[in-house]
């Protein structure tokens, strides 16, 4: 093959390869282009719809927030006054049920004043204590028993130490204040004396 062959037929194969490639007419890609845009469009629409839709959420999120703020401080608030309250009139059925006690009492010193029947008074403070005790049960208060009981540190507070031959060691042989006990719980301890045996 010659020189020119060569460069003839290298420049016909070229032409032939060029000529595979046809290139898109410009109405194809027109429509290709538009094609492409109207896809393009419709994404951005939908990613608009869900966007706004998403944006929605979080206002409604951000004033339930709000709303559940504003409970827990108004909760905050009424805990705050109704336990300021239960301190301050906590012992309002209490004092209402020992206003009777303070009439009974008035009435017995009346009549003290007024006689003097002595049996009479005592007679009616003894009605008047009852009654104290009767309304001390009702909150749970109760009092410890104590002389001729075995002396208990827990509840019993030793004054002195008596000897004697008629109580055995560790008795209580006498009770100067009662003590009180609170649904179980220790209000306050009696205060009384303990035997203590003589030794032979």
């Amino acid at each position: 093959m010659t020189r020119k062959e060569t460069l003839y037929g290298m420049k016909h194969t070229d032409r032939k390869e060029e000529e595979t490639i046809v290139p898109e007419s410009s109405e194809e890609q027109i429509q290709k282009i538009a094609e492409g845009e109207a896809g393009a469009g419709d994404d951005r629409e939908s990613l608009k719809a869900e966007l706004e839709l998403k944006e929605k959420e979080v206002a409604e999120n951000y004033d339930n927030y709000l709303r559940a703020l504003a409970d827990l401080e108004n909760y905050k608030k009424r805990a705050s006054r109704e336990k300021s309250d239960l301190i301050k009139f906590g012992n309002e059925n209490l004092l209402r049920d020992i206003l009777p006690i303070m009439d009974s009492l008035d009435r017995a010193l009346e009549t003290a004043i007024k006689s003097n029947d002595f049996d009479s008074f005592r007679e009616g403070l003894k009605l008047v204590r009852d009654q104290l005790l009767c309304c001390l049960e009702k909150y749970g208060v109760e009092p410890i028993p104590a002389c001729g009981q075995d002396f208990d540190p827990h509840v019993h507070e030793a004054m002195l130490e008596v000897e004697s031959d008629q109580h055995e060691d560790r008795k209580v042989v006498d009770e100067y204040e009662r003590g009180y006990l609170l649904k179980g719980r220790l209000l306050r301890p009696s205060k009384v004396s303990v035997c203590k045996r003589r030794e032979k």
